[in-house]
Order: C-alpha cells, then sequence, then structure tokens
C-alpha cells in the first residue's frame, strides 16, 4: 500500500514539474529574426516564411497566438491542466518553425558492417544491408538525403520541419537497427550502443 502511494505521489510530482517547465517556456516570447516573415492566415493557422521554405501550424483552441511588433507570444485561455501542457508545447513548435525556415535541421546516420552500403539514386535512397535484396526508401517531399562527402557511410537527412526530419531518420533507421554484438546496422551517428560479449563455445 505504501509502494502504491509513494508511486502516485511520485508521478503526480514529476506531472507537475512538467506542467511548470512547459508553463515557463510559453511565457517565454519567440523573438522573429531578419529574413522571417510570420502571419496569421484566416482559418487560425499560423504561417513562418524564412529563406529556407515556409511551414504552417494550427495552434489548438486552448492557447492564443499573438503576433506584435517583432515577437510572438503564446498564452493560455485558462489554467486547466490541458491548457498549461499546450503552452509551452505550441511555443515550441512554432520556436522550431522558425528555427527550420532559417537554419534547417538534419540527422546523420552511420551504416557500419561489412557489404552494408547506401546511395542516392534520385528520389531514393538505397540501402544493402545484408538481405537477399537492396532496401529502397523514397525520400519524401521537403526532405533532402544525401551522403556525407568525407565519411561515405553516414547519411544525412536534411529539411526544414523537425517532427519529419526526425521521422525520416527514424525510419531509416529501423531497416537494420544496430545489434549489440559487432555494433552491425544503422545508427545515429552519436548514438552509444551499449555492446554485449559474444557466446564462446564450450571447450
Amino acid at each position: 500500500m505504501l509502494k502504491s502511494r509513494t508511486l502516485v505521489a511520485n508521478t503526480l510530482l514529476k506531472s507537475t514539474n512538467l506542467f511548470i517547465r512547459m508553463s515557463r517556456i510559453g511565457k517565454q516570447a519567440i523573438i522573429i529574426p531578419s529574413g522571417v516573415n510570420i502571419t496569421q492566415a484566416a482559418d487560425g493557422s499560423i504561417v513562418v516564411k524564412g529563406p529556407k521554405g515556409e511551414l504552417s501550424y494550427i495552434a489548438p483552441s486552448l492557447v492564443n497566438v499573438e503576433i506584435k511588433d517583432n515577437e510572438v507570444i503564446v498564452k493560455r485561455v485558462n489554467e486547466t491542466k490541458a491548457a498549461r501542457s499546450f503552452h509551452g508545447l505550441v511555443r515550441t513548435l512554432i520556436d522550431n518553425m522558425v528555427t527550420g525556415v532559417t537554419k534547417g535541421f538534419s540527422k546523420r546516420l552511420e551504416v557500419n558492417g561489412v557489404g552494408y552500403r547506401a546511395q542516392v539514386q534520385g528520389n531514393k535512397l538505397v540501402l544493402s544491408l545484408g538481405f537477399s535484396h537492396p532496401v529502397e526508401h523514397i525520400i519524401p517531399d521537403g526532405i533532402t538525403v544525401k551522403m556525407d562527402a568525407d565519411k561515405k557511410n553516414v547519411i544525412i537527412v536534411e529539411g526544414i520541419d523537425k517532427q519529419k526530419v526526425g521521422q525520416v531518420a527514424a525510419e531509416i533507421r529501423a531497416y537494420r537497427k544496430p545489434e549489440p554484438y559487432k555494433g552491425k546496422g544503422i545508427k545515429y551517428e552519436n548514438e552509444y550502443i551499449r555492446r554485449k560479449a559474444g557466446k564462446t563455445a564450450a571447450a
């Protein structure tokens, strides 16, 4: 019984701390940098245009987005738990959109293994991963995939939409996740793979 109460108390504490952090993030104004234009369309969507492209997002009704001077301010409409959680989330998403249209996002993946390789052919990434046939991944619109010029086994996924870049990188990694014995497979460039010792044959 005591363990159960402790678990509930810890869960509530973590949730409260999360709401506090998200609320603090939500209160921070987003500075609109030079070369970026942010507007609110008739349907309520936030449109962010910059040197690298354009992104749009419809914020939930639990928050209001104000664009004035050179700032974007996100305000929650009430103090409900849902509104507090969306407050910081919406602010973070809009900030990511600003970063995306100015600097962009990228993910780097390493292909490790004897005979394992990757190459870009038109709108496809072709992977040789030890299967009986190559794996072909169609590169979606808004995403660029290329091989690193110096590290031939590194795939670079780029785009202005952070969520989309992360999704495409995860899909590529999923074709052959790194195994813990020899590290063969596809992993994020800075990903740590906990290695396991191989089984030894009995004498």
